[in-house]
């Protein structure tokens, strides 16, 4: 049953009832399916050797499958996706694989009783993603979708002090996402193509930096939205810009392009009390340093005040895996749900949607939406 919104999902969403006693060390089972983003969840679970234990990695590529499979010593592989899935011993898969395929494995790890991790896009509409929270809801496995980046001490910090009301309201926010993808780059050539990728620099690479300005201010009322093609001779969009009005009433202005010389991802948040600047770290940008500029010296203190007991943890995908393990283990809430990835999809669509018509859209997005089957032209 396709849910009205994103809003409506995320207050449905359940809190955890699978409360697991005693097991506050317990060691999870994992296989991994996909080797190319695959390697970073690699190190993010060898990070926790207690939490985690890497199985099997499954990829399509031979050659790619051995040499990764040395590389980090992982004696059991497969190419085929469905063996992973018969595998008992199993407790998460993890889906790495192109974008396109990501619905219909993610559906068939939950129907075989298994945990899931899936990598951005986790779909390639609001009526897939839609399929995923119901299935979801009918067994015992939950699906955590990857945003690592809100997991960077940077972003944490401004994320309490935004919490601890110390921010005031939200002002204007301006993202960048400014990477550089060469021809070599769409050699791949799923990553080229719309039946594939699903989408270019807007799905599979400015996603990141565009969930932090919604997590940090809050979700978005409407988007106007150009997008182009003018980097490589690829199917996808490879520049885009946008123009956002939050529900807040906070403005924000996105630019996202493969073409740019010097790599950069860039926050900046303008609060009545307080602005936040990310680093400049393409591949970090939740990362430390953030520059917290406060409005008064009396703002100051209390954010000096709100941050005295802050500890920094490890950012990332360890930093990821580290609380997945005590949602796992505890039965609570996981700490990227299905009803972020919703919000972000949504907004995906909203993106393509207004491109493609040259006219605002007004979100949130429900099943009655010319976008809800899907945003490819």
């Amino acid at each position: 049953m396709p849910f009205a919104s994103a809003r409506h999902y995320a207050a449905a969403i359940r809190s955890g009832s699978r409360q697991v006693s005693g097991e506050d060390d317990k060691l999870w089972t994992v296989a991994i399916a996909g080797c190319g983003i695959g390697r970073a969840h690699i190190e993010g679970c060898r990070a926790h050797p207690h939490k985690f234990r890497l199985l099997a990695l499954c990829d399509v590529d031979a050659r790619r499958l051995a040499a990764v499979g040395e590389e980090f010593a992982i004696a059991r592989r497969t190419t085929s996706f469905d063996e992973i899935l018969r595998m008992d011993d199993v407790d998460i898969v993890v889906i790495c694989t192109p974008p396109a395929l990501h619905v219909a494995q993610t559906l068939a790890a939950l129907a075989a009783g298994k945990d899931v991790v899936c990598e951005k896009p986790l779909a390639g509409s609001l009526a897939e993603i839609d399929r995923v929270i119901a299935a979801e809801r009918q067994g015992p496995g939950r699906v955590l979708p990857v945003f690592q980046y809100r997991f960077g001490n940077g972003v944490r910090k401004a994320k309490r002090i935004i919490e601890l009301a110390l921010a005031g309201k939200p002002y204007l926010a301006t993202v960048e996402t400014g990477w550089r993808r060469t021809p070599e780059y769409y050699a791949t050539v799923w990553r080229r193509r719309w039946d594939a990728a699903l989408g270019g620099v807007l799905l599979s690479q400015a996603i990141h930096a565009h969930d932090l300005l919604t997590y940090l201010i809050g979700p978005v009322a409407s988007v106007f939205a150009r997008t182009a093609t003018r980097v490589n001779a690829v199917e996808v969009e490879d520049c885009a810009v946008a123009s956002l009005a939050m529900e807040s009433g906070a403005l924000a202005s996105l630019a996202a392009t493969l073409g740019s010389h010097k790599e950069i991802s860039r926050l900046r948040l303008c609060f009545e009390h307080v602005t936040f600047e990310s680093s400049l770290s393409p591949y970090a940008p939740g990362d430390d340093p953030w520059e917290i500029i406060p409005a008064s010296p009396e703002v100051a203190r209390h954010i000096a005040d709100a941050l005295a007991g802050f500890r920094a943890t490890p950012s990332q995908f360890t930093g990821l895996m580290d609380t997945y393990h005590q949602a796992l283990t505890t039965g609570g809430l996981l700490p990227v749900t299905l009803a972020d990835a919703r919000l972000s999809l949504e907004l995906v669509t909203a993106f393509y949607s207004s491109a493609a018509t040259g006219e605002a859209v007004t979100l949130p997005i429900g099943s009655d939406h010319p976008s809800y089957q899907g945003w490819r032209p």
